[in-house]
């Protein structure tokens, strides 16, 4: 019985998703569900306007050519279907339906009958010309005859929620919203979703990175991120290279990678590796000898099957002050054994590198100075002289000259306030302990 493997794009949203949990209320699990938008003050509205749950929702399956024994990627069920858009409107949604079969199976030409197929979930990052990101969630199964008669049951049911879904108000950030679905011989369900206030670790399961490196490693490879460096990672599993290079770009919270961003890059892209502008990347262990033989300058190369750097600039281990370096590496180490859960885990690994920031960078709102419009100057060179260790100022006169300390000191620079979230929370925490240190060490003197 031939079998036919089915990329399913569950979800595509914008950059900077906030990811909604399924709530308790009815005992349901509601599947995680993302959205544009950066958590914000505690005292919104219920309901953000102009705002849905997905983009799309598609099914992109392996079809035979005619003329040839290959297979091709297409979109066999679009949800919603657009209709009467503007011309611009047109052609963008043209050229993202193109692209997205391509990123469903980005395995190249090497497609066969299968009878077997693991399941496999990861996700892809199309950026729009004006540099957007639209995030693709993709699920890979194979179906075959019987279970493609289900599957068609199946689409009969998912229409009325998926529509249901769509049409319902987006919550707020600490809002939650209750969605109706029937099941078959089950009847009437009711799913509740709450969208979190902050959402820095909601998309991030560090799980599998710490499986394929050691701290030691991860911390290079955070290195090489702050600095804006080529970065490429190779996997076997799909899902194993979107998690890990959404891992490391998550540790740089709270700055955004802004440079070129693909967790899975597809065979026809291959020649991205060559890009003489930062990348982080993530490709197929098959596509190893062809990434190594291109043409490639100061890049670090992750094997995550064997754990090993295959190519490095050498200097990794000397970016980042010392003594920050081992506060990391020793919180890193406290503890681990004992972590439970994914959102334990995810807040362990995490946590070190947010307090690096805030040592290193947690007086940026002193350092902007405002004009009687509220619009703000950052004072760059008063900045890195209030930092007292050579070794820490050293570092940051590199790190304000990236875009990803750009970016964020732009959007302060704009914001009379700095942004209420889990960075600023720490800020204020650490700063707190400061000045409960001073007095203790003023008595011991």
């Amino acid at each position: 019985m031939e079998g036919q493997v089915v990329g399913r794009v569950f979800r595509l949203f914008q950059r900077r998703l906030l990811q909604l949990r399924a709530g308790p209320p009815q005992d349901n699990s509601g599947e995680a569900l993302k959205e544009p938008e950066r958590a914000q003050e505690h005292s919104l509205p219920n309901f953000a306007g102009g705002q849905h749950f997905f983009e799309y929702l598609l099914v992109v399956s392996l079809k035979k050519k005619r003329s040839e024994d290959d297979y091709e990627p297409i979109i066999t069920y679009q949800f919603p279907k657009r209709e009467n858009l503007l011309r611009g409107q047109q052609e963008e949604e043209e050229r993202l339906l193109k692209a997205i079969p391509l990123f469903c199976f980005p395995d190249g030409n090497e497609w066969a009958s299968l009878t077997e197929y693991p399941r496999e979930t990861f996700s892809f990052v199309l950026t729009n010309v004006d540099g957007s990101r639209k995030i693709g969630y993709c699920r890979r199964l194979l179906i075959l005859d019987e279970v493609e008669k289900r599957h068609q049951i199946s689409m009969a049911v998912i229409y009325p929620f998926m529509q249901g879904l769509r049409e319902a108000a987006f919550p707020a950030p600490g809002k939650t919203v209750t969605l109706k679905s029937f099941i078959p011989d089950s009847g009437t369900e009711f799913i509740s979703l709450t969208r979190p206030l902050d959402s820095h670790l909601e998309h991030v399961d560090f799980s599998s990175l710490l499986h394929c490196l050691s701290f030691e490693q991860i911390l290079q490879i955070f290195a090489s991120a702050v600095l804006e460096r080529k970065i490429i990672f190779l996997a076997e599993g799909l899902s194993t290279l979107s998690q890990c290079i959404h891992a490391a770009a998550a540790l740089l919270y709270p700055f955004s990678w802004a440079h070129t961003y693909i967790p899975v890059v597809p065979e026809s892209l291959l020649a991205t590796v060559c890009c003489p502008t930062p990348f982080m990347v993530g490709v197929q262990m098959r596509f190893q000898q062809e990434v190594m033989d291109s043409p490639m300058e100061e890049v670090l190369l992750v094997n995550l099957c064997e754990g090993t750097f295959l190519m490095s600039v050498g200097d990794e281990k000397d970016i980042l002050p010392p003594k920050l370096q081992d506060d990391i590496l020793d919180s890193l180490g406290q503890g681990i054994n004992e972590l439970k859960t994914a959102e334990q885990i995810n807040e362990h690994v995490s946590g070190p590198f947010v307090q690096f920031f805030v040592k290193i960078v947690g007086h940026y709102a002193s350092y902007i100075k405002r004009e009687a419009n509220g619009q703000g100057h950052f004072q760059e060179r008063s900045f890195c002289k209030a930092l007292t260790s050579k070794t820490n100022r050293r570092f940051v006169k590199k790190f304000v000259k990236t875009q990803l300390f750009s970016l964020f000191i732009q959007e302060a620079e704009k914001s009379k306030n700095p942004p209420a979230g889990y960075f600023q929370q720490k800020i204020l925490e650490y700063e707190e302990q400061k000045k409960q240190k001073k007095p203790r060490e003023k008595t011991v003197k």
